[in-house]
């Protein structure tokens, strides 16, 4: 599922003229920014109801490099949740040539900002990411996933 497409730029790019490690890690957050904002938990939730996420594990790969000026879509792969926790995967493609240049897996905690405390997603939430996770299922793939033991799944 496409979130975001990016042009690597200037500023983006070290001095072996690729794209600098710390870039792969925004390019990836500012795509997360859209999915949670699809399940209402991101900016606008943080500031007007103190409900946020936080990273709090990543594992990151770099398999392609990425060149000033390259364009790069950057998917959704995977998305799971428990009561408290979110598990994403992301993957980076090399438009044109659609080669995975990256990938990003990650488990965030959902906070109450006003306690700083781990909390629970309210129902509307969870309705909302298991609608999407329904309607996505498709698009998904759990190979090659590290962090699949994160998730406390009632069963």
């Amino acid at each position: 599922m496409l979130l975001k497409s990016f042009e690597v730029k200037q500023e983006w790019v070290d001095y072996n003229r690729h794209m600098n490690m710390a870039y792969y890690v925004l390019v990836f957050d500012q795509a997360l920014e859209v999915a949670l904002e699809k399940f209402n938990m991101g900016e606008s939730a943080a500031k007007n109801f103190n409900r946020t996420t936080m990273v709090v594990e990543t594992n990151t790969k770099y398999l392609n490099e990425v060149r000033l000026g390259e364009e790069v879509d950057i998917q959704m792969t995977y998305f799971d949740h428990d009561t408290k926790r979110l598990h994403v995967k992301m993957e980076m493609i090399k438009k044109g040539k659609k080669e995975i240049s990256a990938s990003m897996e990650w488990i965030s905690l959902y906070i109450d900002l006003s306690k700083r405390k781990v909390t629970e997603f309210e129902n509307e939430k969870l309705e909302i990411m298991d609608k999407f996770i329904k309607d996505n299922k498709s698009n998904f793939t759990s190979q090659n996933l590290q962090f699949t033991s994160k998730l406390k799944k009632i069963i």
